[in-house]
């Protein structure tokens, strides 16, 4: 029986966050939850949890019957006592198998509220509003005539086409064009450029006093749908209204790449000595803000479909915290190299996320709204969403355990937005940041 209930746990270790830990550490996961703002009953949990192993205990001692019976009844004509056992065994097991079914339906509904545990060290808070800036970075560029935001700079040079893509598609799309989208895809090479250069990502390890490997990321063009079960597994489907659904099929738009990189070791088992495995992704995203109509409409600050360079980690346990630093440290070398001035935000419980353990946001000064906006996040995951997905790593020693997870923003057209209004003229120009120009044909100004 120890053997079933040792099975039974590692079929649950598959699933959300580890009932074992839950089990030893209920009021802990309680606090953490409401901190995080998620309304979980631990409690009810496990009280569902005591019923289901216990009934689990019963099924599998009909099953044991079952079989002796059946044993029993080889060789010959039957007893009818033994008839008659086979059938009040097969009775009594169909019921207590259907009452399983709905426990285990109540069960693993309530365990897949419970959210990831927040790192040691995340700061306690109700709202966003709560989050710790660390530092700013970058002196906040000073202007001589009247700022404008990026839609006043792009809509008169004809980069930007919000009237038309609303005939074609509907609010909140756009067309970008001319040399607005050679500047994007000028960004946008260069960031792969240096994420894919092993001395570059020594360089910024370094700077950051931090121990990792400098293996570059391998740069992935992933499908832009998701299928209904692997978006859970990710944990990434809900809020559902937030998301794109196609019709009649169990597919979704993701809403970003890692949605599609994280997933894409589900049920493997990897070597040790491939990790860590590092993904760049580039993908069209799509989300449908839903709620927050009135908030950015002017421009490309907040629209349904952006495109969205994202970087995915694989990598061990004791591993995977500096490597979520080395990512925060990847994203303030972008902002630092191009020379836009930003901050750093360390995000408080309730704005970290379900699935994840630890946030850090960048934010970058915006001279057109006069305030700094979010650019960059970097989460991580511990080995939340590999439970989910089942994706482990073999190590040295032959041990086979859960590998742990990290994404983080490499560029969207938010960065965009910075580049224009950090660096127009009076003209109403911008001049090119000096790592771009080489991708513009030497060009210093749009």
């Amino acid at each position: 029986m120890q053997e079933f209930f040792a099975a039974q746990d590692a079929i649950l270790l598959s699933n959300m966050l580890d009932i074992r830990f839950i089990r030893e550490n209920p009021e802990r996961v309680q606090e953490a939850s409401s901190q995080k703002g998620y309304t979980v009953d631990v409690q009810e949990l496990l009280k569902l949890d005591e019923s289901r192993r216990e009934l689990q205990q019963q099924v599998e001692g009909l099953r044991s019957r079952r079989n002796d019976n059946a044993a029993k009844m080889k060789g010959g004509r039957p007893e009818q006592v033994l008839i008659d056992e086979g059938k009040q065994i097969k009775i009594e097991l169909s019921e207590r198998e259907g009452y399983l079914a709905k426990l285990d339906e109540e069960f693993f509904a309530l365990l897949k509220k419970v959210p990831n545990m927040p790192w040691e060290g995340v700061p306690v808070g109700a709202s966003e509003d709560e989050n710790i800036e660390v530092k700013r970075v970058g002196e906040q560029p000073g202007f001589n005539f009247s700022v404008k935001n990026h839609a006043e700079i792009a809509e008169p040079k004809g980069w930007l086409d919000k009237e038309r893509a609303a005939k074609v598609t509907g609010a909140r799309f756009a067309y970008i064009k001319g040399d607005l989208v050679k500047l994007q895809w000028a960004l946008m090479q260069w960031i792969m450029n240096q994420l894919t250069d092993e001395s570059v990502l020594k360089q910024i390890a370094e700077g950051a006093h931090l121990h990792v490997s400098s293996k570059p990321f391998e740069p992935v063009l992933p499908p832009l749908l998701i299928r209904t079960e692997v978006y859970d597994q990710m944990d990434r489907l809900e809020p559902r209204d937030e998301r794109y659904k196609i019709e009649g099929e169990e597919l979704w738009l993701q809403g970003s790449a890692e949605h599609v990189l994280g997933s894409m070791h589900a049920g493997e088992i990897i070597d040790e000595r491939e990790l860590p495995i590092r993904y760049l992704g580039y993908a069209t995203s799509f989300r449908k803000e839903a709620g927050t109509y009135g908030k950015d409409m002017e421009g490309i600050f907040r629209v349904h479909q952006f495109d969205k360079m994202e970087m995915e980690s694989l990598t061990t346990k004791e591993t995977s915290y500096e490597e979520h630093l080395f990512m925060v440290a990847i994203q303030e070398y972008i902002m630092q190299q191009l020379r836009l001035p930003y901050r750093v935000l360390e995000k408080c419980t309730a704005d970290i996320g379900k699935p994840n353990a630890k946030g850090v946001d960048i934010d970058v000064w915006l001279p057109g709204q006069g305030k700094y906006r979010e650019t960059h996040t970097a989460d991580l995951m511990t080995d939340y969403q590999a439970r989910r997905l089942q994706t482990r790593v073999r190590r040295s020693d032959g041990v086979i355990e859960l590998i742990h997870t990290n994404d983080a923003t490499a560029s969207s057209l938010r960065p965009l937005i910075a580049l224009l209004e950090n660096n127009q003229t009076a003209e109403g120009d911008v001049m090119i940041p000096e790592v771009l120009r080489p991708y513009l044909g030497g060009r210093e100004i749009l």
